[in-house]
This record gives structure tokens, sequence and C-alpha cells, in this order.
């Protein structure tokens, strides 16, 4: 799934790969799916993308766009960008293809669920699309600790668990379940734990800890579950994940445990991530 790290890592390598490059064809919906959801009519992708010259690319939240000088081609959460230079290697089913003056390919596949969006700059409305780009990237100074303290002081929030706090709700857009679990486990936090039941000196660890595991992960191509613009994965090690289930925590040896909570799993440490007392 793309999330924060992934849409970072991705942008910077089609910036990269794409510079300067021209849209020759284009191959619109080759293989439909009812969790792949594209935007318009993808008859009309042709038209959209044809001699159109790449500009740049950004990662927002859990989405990639790609700017063109008339177009924007928009991706985000479960869909796999990839890009070759060999036609061999285009994988058999994707919902996206576009081919550059060079002979390259860049195309994207949905996996799970996950949108494929071409469009006119700013002609796309999608909440999600404009939320993640409204909100402080974890990244910015103004994703301070102060804002991530009215985070936590916003009404119902005290109510909630760390896992429906951080990673529902767009509260911060592309931190989702993936990432979530390597940052409590480097805050010491159990995921079902309520967010009423965190110290005011565990909540500011918590938004250091945030910050610095998703800068890991960027700064390592990602993570080792999730693949990169060339089918790679990337370098950062996931120390709770489904890679890790029942393999000793690293800082304790205690085997990691995987759970279902909230429709999806949750990883992590008995030992080092306890339910506080009056959750037990």
């Amino acid at each position: 799934m793309i999330e924060i790290p992934e849409s970072l890592v991705l942008a910077n390598q089609l910036n990269q790969v794409l510079k300067e490059r021209t849209v020759a064809d284009v191959t619109a919906w080759q293989s439909p799916h009812k969790l792949a959801f594209i935007y318009g009519d993808p008859s009309a992708y042709g038209n959209l993308f044809k001699g159109q010259t790449f500009e740049r690319a950004r990662g927002f939240g859990s989405w990639v766009e790609i700017q063109f000088k008339d177009a924007v081609l928009a991706v985000s959460e479960g869909t796999r960008l990839f890009h070759t230079k060999d036609e061999k290697e285009l994988p058999k089913k994707h919902q996206m293809l576009l081919k550059f003056d060079d002979g390259s390919f860049m195309g994207a596949a949905v996996k799970m669920y996950g949108a494929v969006v071409g469009a006119r700059p700013g002609e796309y409305d999608n909440k999600y699309y404009l939320v993640a780009q409204e909100k402080p990237a974890v990244f910015s100074k103004e994703f301070s600790s102060s804002y991530f303290k009215s985070m936590i002081d916003e009404e119902g929030v005290q109510k909630l668990s760390l896992k429906a706090f951080l990673a529902t709700e767009q509260r911060i857009p592309g931190l989702g379940n993936g990432v979530l679990q390597d940052i409590l486990f480097n805050s010491r936090l159990h995921p079902k734990e309520k967010v009423k039941d965190v110290t005011e000196k565990q909540r500011y660890f918590l938004y250091q800890t945030l910050v610095s595991t998703l800068k890991d992960m960027t700064g390592q191509d990602g993570r080792d579950t999730e693949k990169d613009l060339f089918g790679n994965y990337g370098g950062y090690q996931t120390k709770m994940s489904a890679k890790t289930k029942n393999q000793p925590c690293p800082v304790c040896g205690t085997p990691i445990v995987k759970a279902s909570y909230m429709g999806g799993s949750i990883y992590f440490c008995p030992k080092c991530q306890p339910l506080s007392s009056r959750k037990k």
C-alpha cells in the first residue's frame, strides 16, 4: 500500500526517470476490476495525455501525483506504479500505461484497491485527494508538537484507540495501518491503548517517534514490504509486520504477536507494548 514513505520515494524516482519525457502513446483501463477506480472516461485518456511533457511528480499522503503541462495523473493506496524500458517486463494486467518518446513505459496496476485519476489541473475534487494536500505534511514545520497536541484535544479523540486515532479519518493523510505498527512499537505503545490513557510525556514521545520513524522509512527508500518504481523492495526493515510475525522482538526477544483489530491486523510485542493497567 502507498503510505507516506512510498509516496515520497515513488515521486522522487519519477522525477529522475521522466525528466523531459513526452507521452507518445496511452493505454487506459486495459484490465478493469471492481476495486480499481478510474476517474472519468478512460477512452478520453489518450487525448488527455498524448503529446504531454512531464513536469514533475509529488507525493502527499497516500497519493502520488504526476504533473504534465496540461494534465495530471494521480494514483493512490493499493496501486503499484512501475517503470521499465523493456516491454517484456510489463505486468500482464494494468489500469494505466504511458509510453514515452524514449521508448520507456510507466504505468499503474491496482493490486487490492486504489484510484487511477487522469484529469486537467484543478479538475479532480475528490475530498480525500484534497484533504491530503491541505493538511500539514508530517515533515513540514506546520506539523509541530503543538499541532499534534491539538489533534489529540479534538472532541471525541480521547475515547479512541491509538490505531483509530492515528490511522483513520485522514487525521494524518498517508499514515495507514502499515507504517503505524513500527511507529507504535518505537513509542512502546499498544495499538489498542486508549488515547485518554496515554500520559503527556508518552504523547510527546509518540509525536517525536512518529516523525523520526517515517523519516527513517523514507530515507531508506521505503519499507521492505513494499516495492518501488522498479520493482525493488525498500531498504527499511520493518520491525512489526507480516514479515516478522512470531519472530523474536528486536528489543526483548519475545515473539511478535499478530491480532485482528478494527477490520485489519496489528503486530506488536506484548512485553514492550503492554496495555495500561486500566485496559488489562
